[in-house]
């Protein structure tokens, strides 16, 4: 059986943490979140595993983050 990788839209990413897209492009310019994966022309989406290993990780660092990083 082959993994097959979800992928989130920045808007999904958006409404996952209360945030509007601008904040989730901001968040990832300032290198506070995971980098975007390029599918093709006009199609950027985050895959859904970076994402949650993201979480872990500020689940252990105990890190709190604001809409404004």
């Amino acid at each position: 059986m082959k993994n097959i990788t979800a992928f989130l839209r920045d808007t999904e990413v958006a409404i996952r943490y209360g945030v509007s897209r601008p904040t989730i492009w901001r968040w990832t310019k300032n290198g506070n979140f995971p980098k975007p994966v390029k599918l093709g022309a006009g199609s950027t989406r985050w895959r859904s595993s970076d994402i949650e290993a993201w979480e872990q990780s500020q689940i252990q660092n105990g890190t709190t983050q604001s809409a404004d990083f």
